[in-house]
């Protein structure tokens, strides 16, 4: 079986290939992957991995301010991440993984990431790191606000180097996060 891998820009996706992500998402994610889950995943880096049945793996950076510590860092916040149901345990999330941590170690401040237990293995395997402090977001209505379920939320060092868990992460708004 062939495997090709592929990085792209949002912008450089046709519609035929934004249309199999989003199939690869919805089958994946079992229907709890809605429109704000798919428009977090758009404006960044995809990394597509293909066999000879299709599109078999994806996942995408995309940008985010979050402040830590007094600073305000870019984050290469990675979104999307999938893989077919028979191609899973076959390695194809850690070539999605590689392609987007290379864009995140040369160019962001710090990777993050939100994962269910399941997907916690392969990025924990990888060297992400669980964030044992505290995340918010900055609501354009309330202020700081803090997420709780978005404590299941991994970093990954990159420029900024080591961040220290007494310093909260307070993350950009985007639709989904802040009621």
């Amino acid at each position: 079986m062939s495997i090709r891998v592929r990085t792209a820009h949002t912008a450089d996706l046709t519609p035929a290939e934004l249309d199999a992500v989003r199939g690869l998402l919805d089958a994946a994610f079992e229907g709890d992957f809605g429109d704000e889950d798919w428009d977090h995943g758009l404006g960044g880096m995809h990394a597509l991995v293909h066999d000879d049945s299709g599109l078999a793996a994806h996942g995408a950076v995309v940008m985010r301010r979050v402040r830590h510590g007094g600073r305000w860092l870019r984050a290469g916040y990675v979104e999307n991440v999938a893989v077919r149901s028979d191609a899973r345990r076959g390695g194809l999330g850690g070539r999605v993984m590689a392609e987007l941590e290379r864009v995140v170690d040369r160019a962001y401040d710090l990777g993050a990431l939100s994962a269910s237990d399941d997907g916690a293995r392969l990025y924990t395997s990888r060297g992400w790191e669980p964030w044992t402090g505290r995340v918010h977001a900055l609501s354009p209505r309330d202020g700081i606000v803090r997420l709780p379920d978005e404590e299941g939320t991994y970093v990954r060092t990159a420029l900024a180097g080591s961040l220290d868990p007494a310093h909260e992460l307070v993350f950009d708004w985007r639709d989904g996060d802040v009621l």
